[in-house]
């Protein structure tokens, strides 16, 4: 069963009462288990039948429900709980396809997710969206795909592979797998009341579907309020408990992350497990997490996990990743919860804690037993459009890298970016620099960063600085995931160094390599729009495994940095940035100058 083969409520409800009513014998009936109903926070020894690839009956005996071609599961005293939900998040996040992500994440309990390609839209534009979406509607589990709304995010600050325009998302509004728009990255063009936001949004209002929000900023006076009006409905850049308090209130969802990189749910769920505010309006989910974190850790059972830990009840946590989640994307009648009519993903554990996950049944059907995935996760057609995607139009060389020096300095003040561990955002910093042969130079814990325009080989290089990686020695790292507009970006102490990774990242047609002292240390191929492999999750963790050792040993200890690293032209969030067209000042949105003046 997949989702386009899943009859839609309506069109079996017929046989659904058939079966409830004991006239029609299920497809399957699970027996023996102790079944977690989220609409009530009740833990009951009932009983599933299942047909078409929902649940027909859920009560006390679904004997009557049995006939000679049923398939009767003993769920042998575990607790029967629904299928998991990530309410936001990037496949591309994870290096994979959406089919390869989805073989990684079902052995995990993850039934249902909901996902903005916004990164392939900036790369490939409305065509990527549909491959993605296209893909996902083959797969055995629910991949709702929301339409990106911001490519570029911060237009006049960044230049993407492809623009989304308001027609690209009224059209995709009409695809059948398409449950929203995107996260609203632009911010300050929502509160100023930018026409092709509000057309964007509209488009998506008009359709009756959800309009994902993003406010990354620590303002909550007139901008924040004026965001709110405009109609997104959820915000997942909250980092504290006043950032989740300020969202409900205004009657948005505040959807708390636990990433490989982002750990915003201890300092927000507070709200709930010491304000004692409704837990309703309070969502999980992992916004990006990538191979490494997915093969070892888990997906959302890992984030469920942990906000049980920080103090959240068992069951009013699962509510966050089930029936919370539905029901904020209008879908409360069709998943979320073990009750009839629903998609009939469940999970079954021995542990509402712990939570190992033992069997996983997704659109009525066995997807995974203890930990292996048991169902097939077929891959869609990428063209070669799709793998072609890396432009510089000449090979760099170290020259590319110097920063000029004002005449005559011998040291200069110089805005460099701020790493952050564990959070999207960056510190905008000043530090003294010295200048040698009329370019500045290193000192300290300060790197070169660069920007290399990679979508139409204008051999353009924007040079800047960044501090927090701790590297040390000659070498460089590069990237073709740079978050948004994914140009290349390059990270390093040694400018021979840069040259070579970015070259080695043209050569092979994206992804991620380090270099130090002239060799190649790591590699991790994303042909896929420089963005994506088309290998199973567990190759792409060992990749990125040799990566992150690579990265330790150039002596940076930050925790997945990696993630810190694609993030740093991520021009919509405070503080500093740097993007194709300059140095960006995100508290002001503006671009700004790399050596201050006197």
């Amino acid at each position: 069963m997949t989702p386009e083969t899943l009859p839609a409520w309506p069109d079996c409800a017929a046989d659904l009462i058939a079966v409830a009513a004991g006239r029609q014998p299920a497809e399957t009936v699970i027996r023996g288990g102790r079944v977690a109903l989220v609409h009530t926070r009740e833990i009951l020894d009932w009983q599933i039948a299942i047909a078409q690839g929902r649940i027909a009956y859920v009560g006390p005996d679904a004997g009557h429900c049995i006939g000679p071609e049923t398939e009767v599961i003993d769920a042998e005293g575990a607790f029967v709980i629904p299928g998991l939900i990530d309410a936001h998040m990037h496949v591309e996040s994870g290096m994979l396809t959406p089919a390869e992500f989805a073989a990684a994440v079902l052995p995990h309990g993850t039934t249902a997710m909901f996902t903005d390609p916004h990164e392939i839209a900036n790369v490939l534009g409305l065509e990527g969206v549909r491959l993605m979406h296209d893909e996902a509607r083959g797969l055995p589990c629910s991949m709702f795909v929301q339409m990106p709304s911001c490519a570029p995010s911060a237009p006049g600050l960044e230049t993407t592979g492809h623009e989304i325009t308001p027609a690209d998302v009224a059209e995709a509004m009409a695809w059948p797998g398409i449950v929203g728009l995107g996260e609203m990255m632009n911010f300050p063009g929502v509160a100023a009341g930018d026409p092709k936001m509000l057309a964007e949004m509209a488009a998506t209002a008009r359709a009756g579907k959800t309009i994902g929000g993003h406010y990354a900023s620590p303002d909550l006076g007139p901008a924040f309020h004026a965001y709110a009006a405009g109609g997104p409905a959820d915000d997942h850049e909250g980092t504290c408990e006043a950032d989740a308090v300020a969202r409900v209130r205004q009657g948005m969802r505040s959807m708390m992350r636990l990433g490989s990189a982002w750990y915003d749910v201890e300092s927000q769920i507070t709200a709930v497990t010491e304000r004692g505010l409704d837990p309703r309006n309070f969502v999980l989910c992992t916004d990006d997490s990538h191979a490494g974190t997915l093969t070892r850790d888990g997906h959302m059972n890992r984030v469920l996990r942990h906000a049980i830990a920080c103090g959240c009840d068992p069951l009013v946590a699962l509510q966050m990743c089930t029936i919370n989640t539905a029901t904020h994307f209008g879908m409360e009648r069709e998943l979320g919860a073990i009750a009839p009519g629903r998609r009939a993903d469940l999970v079954f554990t021995s542990d509402l804690r712990d939570l190992p996950i033992g069997r996983v049944i997704a659109l009525g059907r066995t997807v995974a037993m203890d930990g292996e995935l048991t169902a097939d996760c077929p891959h869609g057609d990428w063209p070669a459009q799709a793998r072609d995607t890396v432009h510089l139009g000449r090979a760099l060389t170290a020259a590319d890298f110097a920063v000029p020096a004002p005449e005559g300095a011998t040291e200069v003040s110089a805005r460099v970016i701020g790493v952050v561990e564990n959070q999207a955002p960056t510190k905008a910093l000043t530090r003294r620099l010295p200048v040698a042969d009329g370019a500045v130079q290193i000192a300290g814990d300060t790197c070169r960063i660069a920007l290399v325009e990679r979508h139409r080989g204008t051999g353009g290089v924007v040079n800047g600085f960044v501090s927090g990686f701790g590297y040390e020695g000659a070498m460089a790292m590069a990237s073709t995931v740079a978050h948004d507009s994914h140009h290349m970006i390059v990270v390093g102490t040694d400018a021979e160094n840069m040259a070579r990774a970015t070259n080695r990242l043209a050569e092979v047609g994206g992804g991620v390599t380090l270099f130090a002292d002239g060799t190649e240390q790591a590699l991790v191929e994303l042909p896929i729009a420089g963005l994506i492999s088309d290998r199973p999750a567990a190759e792409v963790a060992a990749k990125a495994d040799a990566l992150g050792a690579a990265m330790r040993a150039a002596g940076c200890t930050l925790n997945n940095a990696y993630m810190q690293h694609s993030l740093l032209a991520l021009v919509v969030i405070p503080e500093l940035r740097i993007s194709d067209l300059g140095l960006v000042d995100v508290t002001k949105f503006e671009l700004t100058d790399l050596i201050e003046t006197a």
